[in-house]
């Protein structure tokens, strides 16, 4: 695969997840092309089409160390993101690079994830998090912002400060995850 034939694939009109599947696969046989698809996310997101980031989230489930030499490009593209539909599977891949960080602690996640990185990731799950943006990206990053608070010691109490404001206003799920987020983060407390 090439990078203009991974693009023909991202511009059509639909991808079905058995295409999405079947570029996985390329891609998985092709990883040099994940630049590639780092940048077909950022011009997809202007035009309002997800199937890169759609792609990238099924890619990193199964082999999420393929984003580690890209993590500068994409802890920065995270921010630019305007479409739900981009942040929503993105968001999903920043859950995942935390749990790998700070819950599994694997050493190539450690090693290679920079304090600067986990910053913009960190201040980007701050922003979907009062957005009023769909539930999953915001289930995503209380998430993040859990774990990226066993890191840096603020994170934590404006966590906890913002989703006591805002789980009265929530949906029912948004609600559950906040009550479930607020009880682990009462068990981490001092």
């Amino acid at each position: 695969m090439t990078p203009g034939e991974l693009r023909v694939w991202l511009d059509s009109k639909g991808i079905t997840r058995s295409e999405v599947d079947l570029l996985v696969g390329q891609l998985m046989d092709h990883p040099g092309l994940i630049k590639d698809l780092i940048e077909e996310i950022a011009h997809g997101d202007e035009e309002g089409n997800f199937y890169g980031s759609w792609v990238l989230d099924h890619l990193l489930r199964r082999k999420l160390e393929y984003i580690l030499p890209h993590m500068e490009r994409f802890t920065v593209l995270l921010a630019m993101l305007k479409n739900e539909s981009c942040i929503r599977p993105l968001a999903h891949v920043c859950e995942m690079l935390c749990h790998a960080y700070f819950e599994k602690k694997e050493l190539r996640f450690v090693g290679a994830i920079s304090d600067v990185q986990l910053e913009r990731i960190m201040t980007v799950c701050f922003d979907w998090l009062i957005s009023p943006m769909n539930m999953a990206p915001k289930v995503f990053a209380m998430s993040c912002l859990y774990h990226l608070g066993s890191k840096f010691d603020w994170v934590r109490p404006e966590l906890r400060a913002i989703l006591e404001a805002s789980m009265a206003k929530g949906s029912s799920g948004y609600r559950n995850r906040a009550k479930k987020t607020l009880e682990m983060l009462s068990r981490s407390d001092p």
